[in-house]
């Protein structure tokens, strides 16, 4: 008995949170290796844009469905329980979201603009294969949609979730909660030190980024304003005003640009998260979130529900959620 209570939560009738993370990571390596497998099959008989699109998003979205998997059949929590609520709040809060990473960027770009470190060197360009302005940027709008659902289920949604909740029993919820922003940003960073042109450096800066990202998803337990941030950070910069996307150069763009100041101020070819500009706007985005927050819902700390699961065989519907939502909230205030 002692040996199963190792790897078996009776209480929650799941596995661990140890066990449910390494089998969430298997489950998102056979997700990657299948799309990749459809990639190599598919591309050498078809390379039509319809083709290239449905494989691109395919295979950006394909860590995210993943994940849902594994929150259905390895967590046993509800998809809203991943954040995805779905409520008036939540479209509201992905609204934030979307216009935070839009003006943050469009900041930076101005800003390096006017100070001679960016350059213009065309408007309204496009790759040999994206078919056009419209067409690549179409594509592009999709994936970075793709991947701003799939990277937030994956770094926020399911391995931050899992490390608060695994913790939450031995130290309190507060800290738990922030060991557990500090694992996934750091996984966030490091998960993306193969890309190219990634540096020591690009990957604090985007260790930096995985906690803004964090922040409103600890203040609301909602997905909302991370999905949003990361989709019009991500479009904005590379699609919009054409700077590298964590190492990736963008082929289609509103303004192409050359980049002529120092790395150390622009982030040079792995983007801004790896200079000075990044940071900056990084840290101001997440003062604006807990701002935001903290005028739209009367205060802004750590959700209270954010460690303690909601577990689809204990749902007793929507009504039975909130309640357990609302009975955290007030044992919280009272400590």
């Amino acid at each position: 008995m002692r040996a199963r209570a190792l790897v078996w939560n009776a209480d929650e009738r799941r596995l661990r949170s140890p066990i449910r993370l390494v089998l969430a990571a298997v489950v998102v390596a056979v997700a990657l290796f299948g799309f990749s497998l459809a990639v190599n099959a598919f591309t050498p008989l078809n390379d039509s844009l319809p083709v290239l699109l449905v494989l691109a998003v395919g295979g950006t979205a394909a860590p995210g469905v993943a994940v849902l998997v594994a929150v259905a059949l390895l967590d046993r929590r509800t998809f809203a329980d991943a954040g995805l609520g779905f409520d008036r709040d939540w479209w509201v809060d992905l609204g934030f979201g979307l216009s935070l990473g839009a003006g943050l960027m469009t900041a930076i770009f101005l800003l390096a603009l006017l100070a001679g470190w960016v350059r213009v060197t065309g408007t309204f360009v496009s790759g040999p294969r994206t078919g056009g302005f419209v067409a690549g940027m179409a594509v592009l709008t999709l994936q970075f949609v793709a991947v701003g659902f799939a990277e937030e289920l994956v770094a926020r949604g399911y391995l931050l979730t899992n490390v608060a909740e695994g913790l939450a029993g031995y130290v309190s919820d507060g800290a738990a909660v922030a060991v557990a922003v500090v694992v996934s940003s750091l996984a966030f960073g490091v998960a993306h030190l193969t890309n190219p042109n990634a540096t020591l450096v690009s990957t604090l800066g985007i260790s930096l980024a995985g906690v803004f990202l964090a922040a409103g998803y600890v203040l609301t337990d909602e997905l909302a304003i991370p999905v949003g941030l990361h989709i019009t950070w991500n479009l904005f910069q590379g699609g919009v005003y054409g700077f590298s996307v964590s190492g990736l150069g963008i082929e289609t763009s509103v303004v192409a640009t050359r980049e002529t100041g120092p790395d150390a101020i622009t982030g040079g070819a792995f983007g801004p998260e790896a200079g000075a500009l990044g940071v900056g706007a990084i840290v101001l985005g997440t003062a604006l979130i807990v701002a935001y927050v903290r005028a739209r819902y009367g205060s802004a700390r750590v959700s209270p529900g954010l460690p303690r699961p909601d577990l689809r065989w204990r749902d007793g519907g929507e009504e039975a959620a909130e309640e357990r939502r609302r009975t955290a909230a007030t044992t919280d205030e009272r400590r």
